[in-house]
């Protein structure tokens, strides 16, 4: 142990600043987040649903609460209830397994609730359609508010899709 602290004593700190990305992408963080506080008057609240997709889509979701999205910086947060979401951003064709599970979901959602699908195949059924196993698109299940198509789409684009939800319902 002795060794390493050693080490780390003659070699310094060997971590890169964080990088700056300018005032004109702070003010536009300010703008993101006045607006979301705006129309909410609090935190946007998000509920992510799996419906039965390949989990393609859930990476990039995930990819939005790493530091260079940095999502809850704009005052929108994952909840693990649907009874604390304002927003359901759900993922996949909804197979026939997940239907009930989707429903009480939604149900459980507060009014006024938001349904954005994320990913071509909550858009439209994807590859995968309607069959015995799927009832395809997420709009056949529950009415949807916003898709956001792709295959999957990045994360700058769910969380372009999530503010355009929100500014609908303002």
């Amino acid at each position: 142990m002795w060794r390493i602290a050693k080490q780390i004593t003659k070699n310094g700190i060997r971590t890169e600043p964080a990088p700056y990305f300018g005032d004109a992408v702070q003010d536009e963080v300010g703008r993101i987040q006045a607006n979301v506080l705006d129309i909410l008057g609090r935190a946007l609240t998000i509920r992510m649903v799996d419906a039965g997709s390949c989990n393609g889509c859930e990476l990039e979701i995930n990819a939005l609460s790493n530091p260079y999205y940095n999502i809850e910086g704009l005052g929108i947060k994952f909840v693990a209830s649907p009874r604390h979401a304002d927003m359901l951003l759900v993922t996949g064709p909804v197979s026939r397994n997940m239907v009930t599970a989707l429903l009480r979901t939604f149900d459980a959602t507060p009014e006024p609730r938001l349904v954005v699908a994320v990913g071509d195949c909550g858009c439209d059924g994807g590859i995968f359609g309607e069959s015995y196993a799927s009832c395809g698109r997420v709009s056949n299940v529950i009415p949807v508010d916003l898709v956001v198509p792709g295959c999957p789409p990045p994360p700058i684009d769910i969380l372009r899709g999530i503010l355009a939800a929100v500014r609908r319902r303002a």
